[in-house]
């Protein structure tokens, strides 16, 4: 068959079929357009620059002009998490009040990706400075996106907050979904291959390096067969822990104790008291 013939003869159905397709996919889900993820990229780089002005720019912000710098960077965000918000948002939720609020919680980010910057500075004796940070290292830029798209995940986004951590993910090789709960002073070294899943909740000064799951153990199934939604898959990692690289810790019951170590390749399902150092030559203590 010539291609002409192609063209005229088959091209209808399969268009046809395709279509149909879409449209069974597309009933009754919320999405946010074809040019959503360029949207959601240039969102993220808006940000960062609101940020930290200056830092990511490839000309040079004066020194009297930041206030400016600044507010145009937050305009422009608003506009464009706006527009992002009016294909992805239904009828019942005002996008105005999101903007507002998601807005009001940057210094408060801000001030969290202060201190991660300066746990990733305490606790890598290869860091020489700030800057080099924000610059160079995938731990910080993938927290940083994280910690962004965490807001929007409580403010109940859809979507959106998924794109960012993924752009993060593919950018960095660490994959932070938005849902999980983060606190202060948070450092992943290196972090290639790094998993933290939607239900972990990981507290104040905690460290880890490359390679690191915080995963599910395995899921609750409905009368379907379908893996059930909205309940507590994943570890909760209390403060002040170092995890070290390839460990796998599993499970929503499973709960690192404060101030304990995880050393290496170590395979954890069940919880640690605080305080403890588990190795792979030696059994981990069982909490009852």
């Amino acid at each position: 068959m010539k291609l002409s013939e192609l063209f005229d003869q088959k091209l209808p159905a399969v268009s046809a079929k395709l279509l149909a397709a879409h449209r069974a996919f597309a009933d009754g889900e919320s999405v946010i357009g074809s040019a959503g993820r360029a949207r959601v990229i240039e969102l993220i780089e808006g940000l960062r620059s609101a940020l930290f002005p200056g830092i990511y720019e490839t000309v040079p912000v004066g020194s009297g002009a930041i206030d400016v710098f600044i507010s145009a960077r937050l305009r422009d965000v608003g506009i464009t998490l706006r527009a992002l918000l009016d294909a992805a948002l239904g009828i019942d939720t005002d996008p105005d009040q999101i903007v507002t609020q998601f807005l009001e919680a940057l210094p408060e980010v801000r001030e969290l990706l202060a201190l991660d910057i300066q746990a990733a500075y305490d606790g890598d004796p290869a860091a020489r400075y700030h800057e080099e940070i924000l610059l160079s290292y995938p731990g910080f830029e993938a927290v940083m996106i994280y910690r962004l798209a965490h807001v929007l995940y409580t403010l109940h986004v859809p979507v959106v907050p998924r794109i960012m951590t993924e752009y993060a993910h593919q950018r960095t090789g660490i994959d932070i979904h938005p849902g999980a709960a983060i606190g202060r002073r948070f450092f992943i070294d290196h972090g290639t291959g790094v998993v933290i899943g939607e239900t972990c909740v990981i507290g104040d000064n905690v460290k880890m390096y490359q390679g690191v799951t915080l995963g599910a153990r395995s899921f609750d199934l409905d009368e379907h067969g379908n893996p059930v939604k909205g309940i507590k898959r994943h570890p909760d990692i209390e403060d002040d822990v170092i995890i070290y690289s390839g460990a796998t810790i599993l499970g929503g019951d499973t709960r690192i104790g404060r101030g304990s170590v995880i050393g290496g390749n170590v395979w954890l399902t069940h919880s640690v008291p605080p305080y403890s150092k588990v190795y792979n030559a030696q059994p981990a203590p069982i909490i009852k």
